[in-house]
């Protein structure tokens, strides 16, 4: 049996995704820049895109930019928002994505910023005290906080952070990649000022994302060399992934109620066999929290085992099952989940991550519990 539980990672195409693509792989092939039908055709189709995720998130279309993906946008908003804004201060935490740390610290090493990590606690939720007290004695700061967590799946308070940002006047950012598709996000009413989506999360094309960034909060172009994007983005436009992009969220955003109570009854039945079988076990971070985590992520921590110990993954994937994980460790070539570490997480128990989709089934769920059973059998 083969059993995907990777979904954090990438998701699969909606068939009605890929069906709205096709046309515009077939047939309208023109150059959205040209000034010929051919091209006016394709320009028509990416508006028309931009107007339904601006409708779906409650914003205008002038403020949403889109790009290659979360990562691309993300550097967008942190670097150009940077230097947009005279920004000399930026506070994060070491358990944001690397598109965010990695990002952040780069700006440091150039002497752009000054970067103060969050503290974070065992079960990875942030000190908003501490957030409130670095932002009340540095003024011209950007906060990168994101909205829940690809790893431990926790779930931060945007609207507490927004609020915070509004009081000291420092600019948002939050990378939404996870919950984007997944949660509905009303930018009218959430003052956060720049929030990012991948579409392969969301069941739509690897490539292709978007950057919301708040009209009152502009900031200048990440990547020069053309006018495309209202002048925010150099480059011939990705018209197949701009029109996959705003199918899958559109198809998201029409049935998020059902996908969620799927996407959760699996997590909570996983969570309880996890619990029945197998001794001994615990969850990383808030991920068996459905109240304050994203319900398409857990994350486990297993029991020490000799046998399984660095070679959990693999041995899933020896009888079908992908998922991802990390240790606490650095070992070889393997670096570990810097996640985890910020976590203290014990380096002798394996850490992995099961993550969900509408597409996973409860046969798949008994499949990976039978197989775990077995790696986690008594060992003589």
């Amino acid at each position: 049996m083969k059993v995907y539980l990777d979904n954090a990672a990438t998701t699969a195409m909606d068939d009605r995704v890929i069906e709205a693509m096709l046309p515009f792989m077939r047939n309208h092939y023109g150059n959205p820049s040209s000034v010929h039908s051919h091209g006016r055709e394709v320009r028509t189709a990416i508006e028309r895109s931009r107007k339904k995720v601006a409708e779906l998130l409650n914003a205008s279309p002038s403020e949403i930019f889109f790009t290659s993906g979360g990562t691309e946008a993300d550097n967008t908003a942190i670097i150009c928002g940077i230097e947009s804004h005279g920004i000399t201060h930026a506070i994060t935490s070491p358990i944001e994505h690397h598109a965010v740390l990695h990002t952040l610290e780069v700006c440091e090493k150039k002497g752009h910023i000054k970067l103060s990590m969050l503290d974070v606690n065992e079960k990875g939720e942030i000190d908003f005290a501490q957030l409130e007290d670095l932002l009340k004695s540095n003024p011209k700061t950007l906060i990168s906080l994101m909205h829940a967590n690809n790893e431990i799946g926790n779930i931060n308070d945007l609207e507490l952070i927004s609020a915070l940002a509004k009081e000291y006047g420092a600019f948002f950012h939050s990378d939404t990649v996870q919950t984007m598709g997944h949660y509905v996000h009303d930018l009218k009413k959430l003052p956060v000022d720049a929030i990012v989506a991948g579409a392969h999360k969301f069941h739509g094309p690897k490539g292709a994302g978007f950057l919301f960034v708040r009209k009152d909060k502009k900031i200048h172009p990440f990547i020069h060399g053309g006018a495309q994007e209202r002048n925010m983005r150099g480059g011939t436009e990705n018209v197949i992934g701009i029109i996959g992009i705003s199918k899958a969220l559109e198809l998201a955003y029409e049935e998020m109620e059902s996908h969620q109570k799927h996407v959760e009854g699996i997590k909570n039945y996983f969570i309880s066999q996890l619990t029945n079988e197998i001794p001994g076990l615990s969850f990383n971070g808030l991920s068996a929290d459905l109240s304050k985590s994203l319900y398409t992520v857990l994350n486990v921590s297993m029991p020490p085992s000799e046998s399984n110990r660095g070679m959990l993954l693999f041995n899933l994937d020896l009888v079908g099952i992908s998922a991802s994980g990390g240790s606490a460790c650095s070992s070889g070539a393997s670096v570990g989940s810097h996640v985890l570490r910020a976590l203290d997480h014990t380096p002798e128990r394996d850490a992995v991550r099961f993550s969900f989709s509408r597409f996973t089934s409860i046969e798949e769920v008994d499949y990976t519990i039978s197989q775990l059973k077995e790696l986690y059998a008594v060992e003589a």
